[in-house]
């Protein structure tokens, strides 16, 4: 196995073990969104219950807050075309750096 796969290999691994310890390890504890958190802290700072400064346009159009699932589905539309466009970027770059480099070997040739 070359020394890139290992690498690659290991740090798959290291992504996996990130993402599962805590599960196993805070057993009882509550993974709340850091929405909540920050209104709770800012709370504590200021003395009062904290009160938003708007409502989400989605929540004014539909006339109440939006179902967990549907906010999944948003989240995840959000991130596919976030990472369609960084990939597309990507691709450029490398594509770029590669039509460079064929065209510098042409010319020392």
């Amino acid at each position: 196995m070359g020394e890139k796969k290992k690498k690659i290999i290991i740090l798959l691994v290291i992504a996996v073990l990130i993402a599962i310890i805590p599960l196993f390890t805070l057993k009882g504890v509550e993974f709340g969104g850091s929405d909540d958190a920050g209104s709770e802290e800012i709370s504590k700072i200021i003395g009062r219950e904290y009160k938003p400064w708007f409502t989400p346009v989605m929540e004014r159009w539909i006339g109440g807050e939006l179902p967990g699932e549907v906010e999944s589905l948003l989240f995840c539309v959000q991130t596919g075309i976030g990472v369609g466009i960084l990939a597309y970027y990507l691709g450029r770059f490398v594509e770029r750096s590669k039509h460079e480099d064929s065209k510098e070997k042409e010319m020392h040739n």
